[in-house]
């Protein structure tokens, strides 16, 4: 895809101002005197107040404090290097452009469609049983896709079990959905989803979204709590469905020519800062959602949160969804993130 020339005079003005000029990161660093080299980096994300934004502005910080301030890593958030342009952020991350970096599974899955495994519908229920998973046999496998793309697996941190926010009518029945258009982030499980139960899934990008349900281009959106405050859709939807039906992650990552370079005791600072602005991040989501799921009721949303019994025909009818993924995703895939 060919990139604009906004785009790189964004990205080179970036290198100019951090002092690499066009060469990249500097690796012939100063040993500082707290055995850290000393470094600067180039750090992407695709949102900014969601949670891919504020885990890497932890790790930011916590890196920093630790070097003692000799390893320095400067993001750029919302895509500001490429012009909102993820598939070709992630280009950047795996050619070596850009050091670090903070993407959606699905997103990632642009790469090797297996690393949206974990979003299967109907997967996890609770946020504590997708860390378990991921914290053991799907991290590793996470690891081994993303070496063959040239990229480093650092830590991986909630987005959000997806709920469905609406205009319409409350969604607890199939019957419910039919005709109900639905903002979706592109192809894949989500668009396929929302068609399955009935509605007619919308492509729109993230920052177009607000415009649209306003304007009734779209009826709603299906997102977790925070990425829906975010955005503050409580203002602008009178009803949300709690349904649990997809869970999904930010994977963070280096790429590997970079991480290789460096040396093994910064190497391993990095692993071990993200590791903790992840929990840092899957904790706070996990304690915020209580709070702003109070804060969309006090707005006058209507909240429905689905029975087992409610959600039974759901499960149903996207149960040949569901079969189809299994079965091109893989049987390794579907074994590494325990799904049977």
């Amino acid at each position: 895809m060919p990139v604009r020339p906004l785009q790189w005079i964004a990205f080179l003005l970036a290198l100019v101002l951090l002092g690499y000029g066009c060469a990249g990161p500097s690796h012939t660093a100063k040993q500082a005197e707290n055995g850290y080299e000393k470094i600067r980096l180039v750090m992407t994300c695709n949102g900014g107040k969601t949670m891919d934004g504020l885990v890497s502005m932890k790790f930011i910080q916590m890196v920093e404090e630790e070097s003692g301030g000799n390893i320095q890593i400067v993001l750029f958030p919302n895509e500001q290097l490429t012009g909102g342009d993820t598939r070709k952020g992630i280009e950047m991350l795996a050619d070596g452009s850009v050091d670090l970096g903070g993407y959606g599974a699905g997103t990632l899955s642009l790469l090797d469609e297996r690393l949206a495994v974990a979003s299967i519908p109907w997967s996890y229920s609770s946020y504590q049983e997708a860390r378990r998973v991921i914290d053991s046999t799907g991290g590793a496998y996470y690891a081994k896709l993303l070496a063959n793309q040239g990229l480093v697996y650092l830590g991986s941190t909630h987005n959000g079990l997806r709920q469905l926010t609406n205009n319409k009518r409350p969604i607890r029945t199939l019957e419910d959905m039919a005709e109900l258009r639905v903002r979706v982030p592109g192809g894949g499980v989500h668009e396929e989803f929302i068609r399955a139960v009935g509605g007619i899934p919308v492509y729109l990008s993230w920052s177009e979204l607000p415009i649209a349900i306003s304007q009734g281009v779209v009826d709603g959106q299906d997102n977790g709590f925070l990425t829906t405050n975010s955005a503050r859709l409580q203002d602008i939807q009178k009803y949300m469905t709690v349904w649990n039906y997809c869970y999904e992650n930010f994977i963070f990552l280096a790429n590997d020519e970079l991480f290789n370079h460096l040396e093994p005791k910064t190497q391993e600072l990095l692993r071990n800062k993200m590791r903790e602005a992840c929990e840092w991040g899957r904790d706070r989501m996990e304690q915020d959602e209580t709070h702003i799921r109070e804060e969309f009721r006090n707005t006058g949303m209507e909240i429905t949160e689905l029975t087992e019994e409610q959600l039974a025909p759901f499960r149903e009818k996207t149960r040949p969804l569901v079969q189809r993924l299994k079965e091109t995703y893989g049987e390794e895939a579907c074994t590494a993130f325990q799904i049977p």
